[in-house]
This record gives C-alpha cells, sequence and structure tokens, in this order.
C-alpha cells in the first residue's frame, strides 16, 4: 500500500486522499475518532448499520496508513481503544469542511427536490384540466 501513495503522490495528491480516507466509513470512524478515544463497541453503536467485519477492516486500514492507533490493555477481558494519531487529528478542519458542505448541499438540494416537485404538480394540475 504505502508503494502505491508514494507512486499515486507523483501525479495526484487527491487520489492519495481517497486511498486513504476513501470509502462509505473511514470519515465517518476519524469523525468520531476526533470526539476522543473509543472503544470498538462505542463506535460501532455510533456506526449501527456498519458490519463487525467492515468496521474492523476500516479501522485497521486506518491504522496502517497511520490515522489511527489502537491500544490493546492487558486486562481481562481484552480491552481496546481507539484513538487518532497526529495524522488522523490533522483531518479536523477538513472534515468541518466537509461537514458544512454537507450540511450545504443538503439544504440546497432539498429545495431543489421541493420547487422540481412543485413544478410537476403544477404540470400535472394543467394538463388535467
Amino acid at each position: 500500500m504505502r508503494e502505491q501513495v508514494d507512486m499515486m503522490a507523483e501525479w495526484c495528491n487527491t487520489e492519495v486522499v481517497l486511498s486513504v480516507v476513501g470509502g462509505k466509513w473511514k470519515l465517518l470512524i476519524v469523525k468520531y475518532l476526533l470526539l476522543g478515544t473509543h472503544r470498538f463497541g462505542e463506535l460501532k453503536q455510533a456506526m449501527p448499520t456498519v458490519t463487525q467485519r467492515m468496521l474492523t477492516r476500516q479501522l485497521r486500514e486506518l491504522e496502517g496508513d497511520g490515522l489511527v492507533s489502537r491500544t490493546v490493555y492487558p486486562e481481562v477481558p481484552p480491552r481496546v481503544e481507539y484513538a487518532l494519531t497526529e495524522a488522523g487529528e490533522s483531518l479536523r478542519d477538513i472534515i468541518g469542511q466537509l461537514d458544512a458542505w454537507g450540511s450545504w448541499y443538503r439544504h440546497h438540494r432539498k429545495a431543489e427536490v421541493r420547487d422540481e416537485d412543485q413544478a410537476g404538480d403544477e404540470d400535472r394540475a394543467t394538463t388535467e384540466t
């Protein structure tokens, strides 16, 4: 993976970003970890539609890419906590900007759909009379 990232960096930084945080769950995982250290069960509870297998895979990939640290405590039962590394923390402002854009898009798109629905209702009313 690391060789791929190094080769991609030569021609497209966006490709590097997508290779590290792309996917349905990675940015959400990082967003929850921006709130603090969490255990696996807490992350799973925060994202109830992700499967355990997928969450495990995404956490391992984030750890492998240096965004997440995994700490295992020698207790019975074992306790494992996930936290962001400095590289993971560096996404804080970017995720804030993505949240703002998501809010703008959701409201903008909702207004567009509402306008389209109203135009469709008016067209149907005109053709029915």
